[in-house]
């Protein structure tokens, strides 16, 4: 791995997501779930993992589960949610002896999970705490989530269990690590096949129709969600709808059509600058 992939930015605009993700389909996925006493990775431990490796074109290669036991016990709320106790870890093995078999398999090709930046957060914490550092560069990481949200903007919800109902994969449980990683692969494999097959003006004009939250469409525009919020005004771009919590969302395609007019701007300045200098020296 290196340094400059390492400092790679990740894609944000939808010609360079289109780019990504063709490449990722080309690739072999390393689809990973973790189960967790909580939601904070610095606090909480992961108490069982599943990965699973394959590729589009030669299907489930690999799939392994392992519970772990942390020396923690387990909330009674996660117990609820999971099915996974304290007395269900009590035999497991520790995470010093899970964690370094994990590691080889989850160096290797597209790390992927539905909300991969819970799972990968989770995953280099672990492996920190054996003070063995864990880094994917952005070009082999893949969240569904994202994909999701690109790509199936006109449901109402790209939650797992929910995209399991919709497309009825034939899985039964949900929020065990086991059945998550394989909901989560089969949901890649029907998406990547989409961004294969389809041509590019058809997959910009899908991504377009994603709704962005202030702060994502400011990651677009690469400035702050106060300077973001200005130029969406002063473009006359309104919100596509306000959440009940108050969240604003705008449409891509509006976000990145303001993108672009204020690079075209910021381009011809240098321009501008120059004929004035050379007309004043006449």
């Amino acid at each position: 791995m290196s340094k400059t992939s390492d400092r790679q930015s990740p894609p944000l605009l939808s010609t360079e997501l289109l780019a990504h993700y063709r490449q990722v389909s080309t690739q072999p996925l390393t689809v990973i779930d973790v189960e967790t006493t909580g939601s904070n990775s610095d606090r909480h431990r992961v108490i069982e993992i599943s990965l699973l490796q394959g590729s589009l074109d030669s299907g489930i290669r690999h799939q392994q589960t392992h519970l772990i036991n942390p020396s923690v016990s387990v909330p009674d709320r996660i117990a609820e949610f999971t099915g996974i106790t304290t007395s269900a870890i009590a035999d497991a093995a520790p995470p010093e002896t899970i964690w370094p078999t994990y590691l080889p398999l989850l160096s290797q090709n597209v790390l992927t999970a539905h909300h991969l930046a819970f799972d990968y957060a989770f995953v280099r914490s672990e492996l920190q705490r054996l003070d063995t550092p864990f880094l994917r560069p952005p070009q082999y990481q893949c969240c569904t989530v994202e994909l999701s949200r690109l790509l199936l903007s006109h449901l109402p919800s790209r939650r797992l269990p929910a995209l399991v109902r919709h497309f009825q994969f034939p899985i039964s449980t949900s929020h065990r690590a086991a059945a998550d990683t394989l909901a989560c692969w089969l949901l890649a494999k029907r998406l990547l096949h989409e961004v294969r097959s389809e041509a590019d003006d058809t997959l910009l004009e899908r991504f377009g129709r994603q709704s962005l939250t202030l702060n994502a469409a400011a990651r677009v525009l690469q400035c702050s969600p106060a300077r973001a919020s200005q130029a969406l005004q002063q473009a006359n771009i309104q919100p596509l709808y306000i959440s009940r919590t108050g969240t604003a969302f705008y449409l891509r395609q509006s976000v990145e059509q303001v993108y672009w007019e204020r690079r075209d701007r910021q381009l011809q300045l240098p321009l501008q600058a120059g004929e004035e200098a050379e007309t004043s020296s006449h």
